[in-house]
């Protein structure tokens, strides 16, 4: 997967520091490449720096880790005296099946990595955000609002998350500490590389994906990332609480659901 250009419009952040977790690949690492064009002092966060962005801080840091969350955000701080934005990224997305079939093993990891994480991450990073003003930043996912056939573990997992950020925000206002969430839809990522080289086609399973999108394509990390920076950045100072949805349109249009139907 290659790399989209950064189109960020003007928009800065300038010395600021984020921690971004799962920032090594995928919407991570977009994040990642957008802050650090935005001239942000950034820290990845990742289980594994295998092929993370070059010349970024980082740690290794497995979210489904309490302790390792809190390691992390501490060795931030240490290294470059503040935290201005948390932007909890990582997540996981077991394979998707029927509630039958789904393991509770496979609910307890998508909880603790998707949500727990999160709760974690924004605890400890609080007393450092609220001295600087800064904001939080929650990757959750469309299907949090449209559902996804087959991942009601995962989709409940985002929920949480959408909940949360608008619960938090209530609270933090009064510190000036903005809390705002991102829905993406099909975005190109390195473990949606994974999934196509998985399927007979691979090809098939990508133009079936980009389908799904009025345009006709998928987002890149970057897209995702140039949201990111801007809801971190002043010029959204007026904005906390809300879930923005990055998809191209694609939960628009009434139609089939189940195509089977009609055989």
């Amino acid at each position: 997967m290659t790399n989209s250009p950064i189109h960020r419009s003007g928009l800065e952040y300038r010395d600021r520091v984020v921690l971004i977790t799962g920032g090594a690949r995928g919407i991570g690492a977009g994040c990642v490449r957008v802050f650090a064009d935005a001239g942000a002092r950034v820290m990845i966060a990742d289980r594994d720096l295998t092929g993370a962005p070059t010349g970024i801080a980082a740690v290794v840091c497995d979210v489904s880790q309490p302790d390792q969350i809190r390691a992390a955000i501490d060795q931030t701080v240490a290294q470059f005296g503040r935290l201005d934005c948390l932007l909890n990224n990582a997540g996981i997305h077991t394979p998707p099946r029927p509630i039958d079939d789904v393991p509770l093993a496979d609910v307890e990891r998508e909880w603790q990595t998707n949500f727990r994480s999160v709760f974690v991450a924004s605890q400890h990073a609080l007393p450092h955000l609220r001295k600087t003003k800064g904001s939080i930043l929650n990757i959750g996912s469309l299907v949090a609002q449209i559902g996804e056939l087959g991942s009601t573990s995962y989709a409940a997992s985002k929920g949480a998350i959408s909940s949360f950020t608008k619960a938090l925000a209530l609270e933090e206002t009064r510190h000036g500490v903005r809390v705002n969430c991102v829905l993406p839809g099909n975005i190109h990522s390195d473990s949606r590389a994974r999934a196509a080289a998985r399927q007979p086609d691979p090809a098939a399973f990508e133009r079936e994906l980009d389908s799904h999108q009025p345009s006709g394509r998928s987002g890149t990390p970057e897209e995702v990332g140039q949201l990111c920076l801007f809801l971190a950045s002043d010029a959204a100072s007026y904005i906390t609480g809300i879930e923005i949805i990055i998809s191209s349109g694609s939960e628009l249009g009434y139609g089939v659901k189940f195509p089977w139907k009609l055989a």
